[in-house]
C-alpha cells in the first residue's frame, strides 16, 4: 500500500518512526541540518534548495523546471514498498505541492481536484507552492487542470507547522490515516 507521508522539518524523526519510509524528499532553503532516519540510505535521499515563492525574487532560489523535474524522476525510481517521507521547513507549502506533484506523475489516470480536495482533507494547513505545482502540471502535460485544482482549494489554514499527514496514490488506499 505506497503512500506519501508529509510533515516538517522538526517531525522528520517522529514521522519516521511511525511510517518507515525507505525514501525522502527534502525541499527546503538555506542549510539547515537535516536528520535523515537511520534506516533511510543517502542513495535514497534527495535534498533540493529552494525557497518557497512563487515568482523570482532577487537572492532567493525559486522553484524551477530542474527541481521540479528532479522530484518526478525520484519518485518514479522508488519501488514504492515503504512509504515515501517528504518534508520543507513548515510542512505546508513545498512539501504538499511536491507530495501532490508526486501522486499525479505516479498515477496519470487521477483526478487533479479529486486529488486537491483530498489533500484538503488530509491536512487543513496544507497551501501547495504554486510555482511547483505550475511546473508539474506543464511537465505531466495536465493542461492547468492541476493549477486550478489547487486553486479551488484556496489557501490552507495559517500556522506555524503543518500537522504531519499521509497521501495515498491510489483511491484504492484511501483509508490510510
Amino acid at each position: 500500500m505506497p503512500y506519501l507521508a508529509i510533515c516538517s522539518l522538526a517531525r522528520i524523526a517522529e514521522t519516521a518512526r511511525r511510517h518507515s519510509p525507505s525514501h525522502m524528499l527534502t525541499v527546503i532553503s538555506g542549510d539547515p541540518a537535516i536528520d535523515r532516519p537511520a534506516a533511510i540510505g543517502a542513495d535514497n535521499h534527495l535534498r533540493l534548495d529552494m525557497n518557497d515563492i512563487g515568482v523570482d525574487t532577487p537572492g532567493l532560489v525559486t522553484p524551477g523546471e530542474a527541481h521540479v523535474r528532479q522530484i518526478i524522476d525520484f519518485a518514479q525510481r522508488w519501488d514504492r514498498a515503504s512509504p515515501l517521507l517528504i518534508h520543507c521547513f513548515a510542512g505546508v507549502s513545498r512539501s504538499t505541492a511536491s507530495a501532490y506533484a508526486i501522486a499525479l506523475a505516479l498515477d496519470p489516470d487521477r483526478d487533479e481536484a479529486e486529488l486537491a480536495r483530498e489533500l484538503r482533507l488530509r491536512s487543513p494547513t496544507a497551501t501547495p507552492n504554486p510555482k511547483i505545482v505550475a511546473i508539474a502540471d506543464d511537465l505531466l502535460g495536465r493542461g492547468g487542470r492541476m493549477v486550478d485544482a489547487i486553486g479551488a482549494i484556496g489557501r490552507g489554514a495559517d500556522c506555524f507547522e503543518g500537522a504531519p499527514f499521509v497521501l495515498p496514490l491510489s483511491d484504492d488506499h484511501a483509508h490510510i490515516m
